[in-house]
């Protein structure tokens, strides 16, 4: 199976598909993150909140602003859904701080994805994002007059891959300043919403387990 799963990431003369390449590299993030909940587990980390802030004692003071730049991360390079930030951060600190340091992580890596796009265009967008999203929201930027619309309501609505269209809004005419805005103004509820959510929906699992 693994052998298949090697073979699977190659073209037939013999190069990496850059798209399963990033398959593969997400696959790989989500089987340590099983490890690591497993780890948990078995050493009692999910037993409270307290214990998992004990266990971040180890890291000290560089605890959060690693998260922050694994979150900076997973939005220019999706390796893992970004639900699975918003819950490390809300198991680790609680809804309140988990919400702050998800939302600075965020907001600088959707800073990062824009920046991106703008200076290498829509080939690099193109490399690493999947070419079946790309082409579902393509017809966004043909309608470039009504995109900052679009993106607002995707931000402050989050039902699209916004992550994604941070990307794509890097190949319209939108502003920095514009995009800045409405990052900043709303990433916030779609963050508290997971954040809040998410900690009602850990808190009972660890009451579980």
């Amino acid at each position: 199976m693994f052998k298949m799963f090697i073979v699977s990431i190659f073209h037939g003369n013999g190069r990496i598909s850059r798209a399963s390449l990033l398959n593969g590299i997400t696959i790989i993030g989500m089987i340590l993150t099983f490890i690591f909940i497993i780890y948990g587990i078995q050493n009692h980390l999910f037993s409270s909140q307290d214990s998992l802030k004990q266990f971040l004692e180890f890291f000290g003071i560089w605890a959060p602003i690693i998260f922050i730049l694994f979150q900076i991360v997973q939005v220019i390079f999706p390796i893992l859904p970004g639900s699975i930030g918003c819950i490390a951060g809300i198991i680790f600190w609680g809804p309140v701080v988990g919400t702050i340091y998800n939302y600075i992580g965020i907001c600088l890596g959707s800073f990062a994805a824009f920046y991106l796009s703008r200076k290498l265009g829509s080939d690099f967008v193109k490399s690493i994002t999947k070419h079946k999203l790309f082409g579902k929201y393509k017809y966004l930027i043909e309608e470039n007059s009504k995109f900052d619309k679009w993106f607002a309501m995707a931000i402050y609505f989050p039902l699209a891959p916004d992550d994604f269209l941070c990307y794509l809004a890097g190949l319209t005419k939108i502003t920095y300043r514009k995009f800045a805005k409405i990052i900043l103004l709303g990433k916030p509820f779609g963050i508290i919403a997971y954040s809040f959510g998410l900690n009602f929906i850990v808190t009972k699992l660890i009451s579980i387990i």
